[in-house]
């Protein structure tokens, strides 16, 4: 699952303008995105963008909620900096991995004749795309976000592992609840926008 391959054929471009013109790409034509940009073992690229989205998520957090800021040492700026590297280095990867993981499991019982855990990988990683906003405050904004992240995974999976939208929604269902509704605060935001209008 963590094997990269240093040449791969098809996928994405390296750099700044890569991981932009990939985010672009998959907020606005997702289907050939993921029909085309999405290569067998091109996980660096995929992963490089899953941190980007995690890291813009979690400063868009401490900017907007400065209480959310951890209270490690020297004060708010190196906590800041530190809780980012964090989420860098640590616990965007292994997120991304167990997302990942958990996918392809449910693929196996889902979706016969699947692609590889490598292609399942890069779906996750740029389903998320939308995330980037999820760190703003405003529950329609933050649900907004990540019911569109879920849908990208949907596209996602359709597309890259050749099955139906509704074998794709069935088997990116939980994956999208654990990572879109929980990490990225979906559920939460949705709660809000439901007691908002006073439906509960």
């Amino acid at each position: 699952m963590t094997t990269w391959v240093e040449n791969p054929t098809g996928g994405r471009d390296r750099g700044p303008r890569g991981l932009l013109r990939a985010w672009l790409e998959v907020l606005i034509r997702p289907r050939q995105f993921f029909r085309n940009g999405v290569a067998p073992g091109d996980q660096a690229p995929g992963l490089v963008f899953a941190v980007a989205v995690a890291v813009a998520y979690v400063a868009g957090l401490f900017a907007f909620v400065p209480a959310r800021i951890p209270g490690f040492a020297l004060g708010p700026g190196v906590s800041a900096a530190l809780g980012l590297a964090l989420v860098a280095v640590v616990v965007a990867p292994a997120t991304l991995h167990l997302a990942a993981a958990l996918q392809t499991v449910i693929l196996i019982v889902v979706v016969p004749g699947r692609a590889g855990v490598s292609e399942t990988v890069q779906v996750i990683a740029y389903a998320a795309s939308p995330c980037v906003f999820a760190g703003v405050p405003i529950p329609a904004v933050r649900a907004g976000c990540t019911v569109y992240a879920a849908a990208l995974l949907t596209v996602g999976l359709r597309e890259v592992h050749g099955t139906t939208t509704a074998r794709a929604a069935v088997a990116g269902a939980v994956p999208a609840t654990l990572l879109f509704g929980t990490a990225f605060g979906g559920i939460d935001a949705g709660t809000a926008l439901v007691r908002a209008a006073g439906l509960i």
